[in-house]
């Protein structure tokens, strides 16, 4: 047995918190007791310590760095203990084995593949257990994988009907499996290529074995509140439990809208919905570099991309895209080029912490030629940062009843968010 003596205990239920004393056995709370007057000589003496139960990641995205690094110093150094990975329609099953398409898919947000293989929940969780981990793990299934398997060749487009059976059938397996739910990403390609037709399709597999829904949704800029309106709509067709990822607005001008879009997600719960969202405690996130191009261009293959980018006419037309961000988010437009920094570059470490204005400069260059040839040279992988909302926003966001924790962690690149290591510490 071990006893933790005279730690500041906060237990989670939202009493004041006391001193006392732990007492552990196994992986049981055996005891909490009155703080020792006098310690036992093997009692681990906490009196300048909090005491806390570990704390669960909502948003995660640990899935390939738990088998590279399976102590999750990361998290656990942060007091997290539990992670719900493949958020945001991102994740690395079902695949053929060795599959290119989706490393494309995942590399330069969920870094590099480890030498196993597998092909479905099942056998990556073998995978998983054979190499032990920190913490615990629930997976949710991404739909970014099912594209990739189910519509071969290119996942950047319409599903047919055909395809989406094939993808109901995958999602209905890894359900079987023990995935926690599904997550979209309909913000990214190949997500948001997906109709709602295909989603609710989907969703009424998730909801038959009542299961959660986790959404990064479409817009989170100017569109922000007829995007939270679509994934709520889903929710109330299909009647599953929804989860809103990192629920945040993009925009200097578009912050005044925190108010509307809580009050929303309070309707939706008034009605009888199940919604909740969760966020990290920064104004700044991290995203791929690749991202930030208009919807058209992504759905091109990464190895496709290089020939458009050194195209004077396409860079003239992908800028006047950029500029316009017609019913999408234009990271460029609404955050600006000083907001964007660079956090992983494989051909180009030397632009590692510097802003795209910052590599501009450097380069001798306006700052999309500089983001057009940093995509030609990193075959679209690189990896960024981009001050998104204000410090007002994320308070009104983290204070609210239904919000959940999550880090949105990434450890692709060399460099890497300080929600990765200290975001639990942060909040």
């Amino acid at each position: 047995m071990i006893r933790f003596s005279n730690a500041l205990i906060v237990d989670g239920s939202g009493a004041t918190p006391y001193r006392g004393d732990v007492l552990v056995e196994g992986e049981r709370i055996a005891a909490i007791l009155p703080p020792s007057a006098t310690p036992a000589p093997d009692a681990l003496d906490c009196s300048s310590l909090i005491l806390t139960p570990g704390f669960i990641d909502m948003h995660g995205h640990s899935e390939l760095e738990v088998l590279r690094s399976p102590s999750m110093r990361p998290k656990i150094g942060q007091g997290i203990t539990t992670e719900v990975a493949g958020n945001c329609g991102i994740g690395v099953f079902p695949a053929q084995k060795g599959s290119p398409s989706l490393k494309a898919l995942t590399n330069d947000v969920l870094g590099s593949y480890p030498d196993v293989g597998w092909d479905d929940f099942s056998s990556y969780l073998k995978a998983w257990q054979a190499r032990g981990s920190g913490t615990n793990m629930a997976f949710l299934q991404a739909h970014s994988t099912l594209r990739s398997f189910a519509l071969e060749g290119n996942p950047n487009r319409s599903a047919t009907s055909a395809e989406v059976e094939t993808m109901c059938l995958l999602l209905q397996k890894s359900l079987e499996q023990g995935c926690l739910g599904m997550s979209s990403g309909l913000y990214y390609a190949p997500c948001l290529f997906a109709d709602r037709k295909e989603l609710l399709a989907l969703l009424e597999v998730v909801r038959q074995y009542d299961r959660l829904f986790s959404v990064h949704v479409r817009c989170e800029g100017n569109e922000i509140l007829s995007s939270l309106g679509e994934v709520v709509d889903l929710a109330r067709l299909s009647g599953v439990r929804l989860q809103i990822s990192h629920l945040k607005v993009i925009g200097r001008e578009n912050q005044q809208l925190v108010t509307e879009m809580l009050h929303l997600i309070e309707d939706a719960r008034s009605e009888g919905l199940d919604v909740q969202f969760d966020q990290y405690p920064y104004e700044y996130g991290s995203t791929s570099l690749f991202s930030l191009l208009p919807p058209p261009y992504l759905r091109l293959e990464r190895k496709d991309l290089q020939s458009h980018l050194k195209s004077a006419c396409e860079r003239d037309s992908i800028r006047r895209m950029m500029e316009e961000g017609d019913g999408w988010d234009s990271l460029a437009q609404l955050c600006g080029w000083d907001a964007i920094r660079i956090l992983s570059l494989d051909s180009n470490p030397r632009y590692i912490g510097m802003t795209l204005t910052e590599v501009a400069s450097e380069r001798g260059q306006g700052p999309y030629d500089a983001f057009f040839d940093l995509l030609a040279e990193e075959e679209g992988a690189a990896l960024m940062t981009d001050i998104t909302q204000s410090q007002d926003t994320i308070r009104k966001i983290l204070s609210h009843s239904l919000m959940c924790f999550g880090t949105d962690a990434l450890y692709a690149g060399s460099l890497s968010h300080p929600r990765s290591y200290q975001a639990a510490i942060h909040l």
